[in-house]
């Protein structure tokens, strides 16, 4: 009692030096949990020993090698400039982690103890005594208010948006940190907010964060940086002194001593550097290579086993993703138009060995998928915006354009012409110009080469409609430029979706970010109809809520013709070499790899 008194008037004087407003609920009115869930119950309770999926005897030791696509040339992930090292958030930890079997629940990792009001609009943590950085120092409450300083004012612009909503941060004591929130509905920030990789004070603040750098930086995670050659590979050693290793969030997880990365700047040499035993785990994107690469003597005498892994998680929208801002897509005619001339069904087959499923939704593999008309409690949602959006968003499913698959295009190329016309378009001696007489011309940008035979037969539709298009293939540095400036006419991308979509849909979608370097809203949307969703889904206040909400913002999205939709698959395609014990459950959210284990 006396240090809840404590912990209170500290509160109050630090709010009257900071001019900052002070709270009137005294922590003993809020219970203190071990966990939070978005909606409904958590699974786990607060004596569990263990996550359901991890095998806590699972032994330490080994050493595990990845492989990584390109380059790399910082440690600071958490800034545009620079390619971040693959693995390196294997060195930090946040004040919570994810239940990798639950749609969205987070448990305490440096925090022991957490208290949310009934109406959200704070969130306290308690840090754990024992929780301190790889260097000795104790993680305090004044490195989670650093840190969160330090990401929204210099870190990337997406931490800024991302956590708008935060109107204080307040160290209670030296071990208690309070967040209070300006906007009571958005359910998901208080979960959010702990998944943060907590950053120590004493290490950055007389550092350059802005700055891409190769220093080895110091965390509170379960691995440290042990070597690295720049730009090739570097290697993660299991930090023996890890001061969270026997916590129930963290047993049976993190069992390699050593992980590393290995980089190459070829796939093709990639995946024969796998089958050669110069690294030990590939999980494999390609339909091709999954049906002709993985085979060979290695594979038939069980040395390599090749598995899919089926999951549970909204595969999101792997598309055709055009720059609005470009004059070309600014019309949705146009955008639908183009949808006409990529022909899945026969891509599927003669390229993808019938591997995949068309993508209709942007939730796709989900409950969140709008796949049926509109019920009663979804038009309610769509109403007030009836005359910002398509009608085809009351009246019809959304289906992407489909073939006969035998490679014709007739019909779809006919339509898509019609479309055209509608928008302005004319076919003049087999070239497409807009009024002014300007042809209709645009680059697809990509980072693969191998990515060009699944493009190369969309353009030679394109090249039906009086279309021309040309293919630039850039090095992963020039890509990731490109699209933090929008410097592109055409991409190929996925924009990921989780089973507890929030404030993330903001960066995808919003106008606010549309115009922010660096955010995912590489589609350029400004839409005010758009906006209106996004935020209903942000303030859904219960899970069958959120799903509605969600429906209504992908038709509105699937009727804007944003995207020209691909394809999905919903397994993980994993090949590896068979030195690995795995649990066997396994998550259903999730891969689950660093539950695995090296056998002795």
């Amino acid at each position: 009692m006396l240090n809840s008194l404590y912990r209170l008037v500290g509160c109050l004087l630090i709010c009257f030096l900071m001019g900052l407003p002070a709270y009137s609920e005294s922590l003993p009115q809020v219970e203190s949990v071990h966990g939070i869930a978005m909606h409904g119950d958590l699974k786990y309770p607060a004596d569990f020993t263990h996550f359901d999926y991890t095998n806590p005897n699972a032994p330490k030791g080994g050493r595990v090698v990845q492989s990584s696509m390109g380059s790399f040339d910082s440690f600071n992930p958490f800034i545009v400039k620079g390619t971040p090292a693959d693995g390196i958030g294997l060195i930090y930890d946040g004040l919570t982690t994810k239940a990798q079997d639950e749609p969205f629940s987070e448990y305490g990792l440096l925090a022991k103890h957490i208290r949310l009001p009934e109406d959200r609009r704070w969130i306290e943590f308690d840090i754990r005594e024992e929780a301190q950085f790889s260097d000795g120092v104790p993680v305090t409450a004044e490195d989670v208010v650093y840190t969160f300083k330090l990401l929204r004012e210099q870190g990337s612009p997406f931490f800024r948006a991302y956590y708008a909503d935060i109107t204080n941060i307040i160290a209670l004591d030296k071990r208690s940190v309070r967040f209070e929130f300006a906007d009571t509905q958005n359910r998901e920030l208080p979960l959010i907010v702990g998944e943060v990789p907590i950053l120590p004070k004493h290490y950055w603040e007389n550092r350059d964060f802005t700055e891409p750098s190769l220093d080895i930086p110091i965390g509170s995670g379960p691995y440290l940086i042990h070597s690295y050659d720049p730009g090739r590979s570097i290697t993660y050693r299991r930090n023996p002194d890890y001061w969270g290793v026997n916590l129930p969030v963290n047993k049976g997880r993190n069992n390699f001593d050593l992980w590393s990365f290995e980089y190459y700047r070829d796939a093709t040499i990639a995946l024969e550097a796998f089958r050669a035993g110069r690294y030990d785990f590939r999980q494999e994107h390609a339909a091709k290579n999954w049906a002709t690469g993985y085979t060979g003597a290695a594979f038939d005498q069980g040395r390599i086993i090749r598995e899919e892994i089926k999951h549970e998680n909204p595969t999101g929208m792997q598309a055709f993703i055009m720059n609005t801002r470009r004059a070309q897509f600014s019309d949705p005619r146009v955008r639908y138009a183009l949808a006409h001339a990529f022909d899945f069904e026969w891509t599927n087959r003669a390229i993808f060995y019938g591997a995949y499923r068309r993508s209709h939704s942007f939730f796709s593999n989900s409950e969140m998928a709008a796949t049926e008309l509109p019920t009663p409690e979804e038009l309610e949602i769509l109403e007030p915006i009836r005359d910002l959006v398509p009608p085809e968003v009351f009246e019809q499913v959304y289906q992407a354009p489909q073939t006969e698959g035998d490679g014709q295009m007739r019909l779809q190329i006919r339509k898509g012409l019609h479309l055209l016309a509608d928008a302005g378009w004319t076919l003049d001696k087999g070239v497409l110009r807009n009024a002014q007489g300007e042809p209709f011309r645009f680059e697809i940008l990509l980072i693969q080469r191998e990515f060009e035979r699944i493009v190369n037969p969309f353009i030679r539709n394109l090249e039906r409609m009086g279309i021309t298009v040309t293919i630039r293939v850039v090095d992963i540095s020039q890509y990731i430029n490109r699209l933090r400036d929008y410097d592109f006419d055409m991409v190929v991308s996925s924009l990921g979706q989780s089973n507890s979509p929030g404030n993330e849909q903001r960066e995808f979608w919003h106008s606010e970010s549309a115009d922010r370097p660096g955010s995912r809203n590489l589609i350029g949307i400004k839409n005010p109809a758009v906006d209106h969703l996004v935020e209903q889904l942000i303030q859904a206040p219960d899970r069958e809520s959120l799903v509605l909400r969600a429906r209504a913002l992908d038709r509105v999205l699937q009727w804007n013709h944003y995207v020209i939709p691909q394809y999905h698959i919903n397994a993980y395609r994993v090949a590896y070499w068979n030195k690995f014990g795995i649990p066997e459950v396994r998550p259903k959210y999730a891969l689950g790899f660093d539950t695995w284990w090296v056998e002795p």
